[in-house]
C-alpha cells in the first residue's frame, strides 16, 4: 500500500512539474509585420514593387523576396542565385541575410529569392530603405535598392 501512495505521489508531482514547465515556457517569437512591400530599382535589370516576407525562430530569421515587376533576364536553375539582402537597423548599423535559395525561373519570370538567413536580436527594427539586395548570377552582380520606406513599416523582431 505504501508503494502505491509513493507511486501516485510521484506521478502527481511529475504532472504538476510538467504543467508548471508549460506555463513558464517562453512564448514563440514572432516578427511583425510578417510581410512588407517596397518599390525597388535594379538599374538596367528593371524595378518595381517587391514583397519581403520575414520569419523568426529565436535569433535566427529568414527573409524572402518576390517581385513580379523585376524579372529574370535569362533562364536560371534552382539555387543558382547567390543573394545578400542588407537591411538597416533603426538604431544604426545593418543586418545581412544571405543564401542561395531560389526556384528555377524561365527568362521573364518574376524574381524570387529566399529564404535568406540572418541573425537578429530581440527588439531589432529593420528597414529595406537604405539597404540593398545584391544577387549574383553567373558572375554578374545585380544590385537593387528600395526607393522609399517599406510599407506597412519596418520589421520588428521579438
Amino acid at each position: 500500500m505504501r508503494r502505491t501512495r509513493i507511486g501516485a505521489g510521484a506521478a502527481l508531482m511529475t504532472g504538476a512539474l510538467a504543467v508548471t514547465g508549460l506555463a513558464l515556457a517562453p512564448a514563440a517569437l514572432a516578427v511583425a509585420p510578417g510581410s512588407a512591400t517596397i518599390t525597388a530599382e535594379c538599374g538596367s535589370f528593371g524595378g518595381g514593387e517587391a514583397t519581403l516576407t520575414a520569419t523568426q525562430n529565436g535569433t535566427a530569421a529568414t527573409l524572402s523576396v518576390n517581385s513580379s515587376a523585376i524579372t529574370a533576364p535569362i533562364a536560371l536553375g534552382e539555387d543558382s542565385i547567390s543573394s545578400t539582402l542588407t537591411l538597416v537597423k533603426a538604431g544604426g548599423g545593418t543586418v545581412d541575410f544571405t543564401g542561395t535559395e531560389n526556384p528555377a525561373m524561365a527568362a521573364g519570370d518574376p524574381v524570387q529569392v529566399g529564404p535568406l538567413s540572418g541573425t537578429v536580436a530581440s527588439g531589432d527594427s529593420l528597414q529595406a530603405f537604405g539597404g540593398s539586395l545584391r544577387m549574383t548570377v553567373f558572375g554578374i552582380t545585380i544590385t537593387c535598392t528600395a526607393t522609399g520606406p517599406q510599407s506597412p513599416g519596418p520589421f520588428v523582431f521579438d
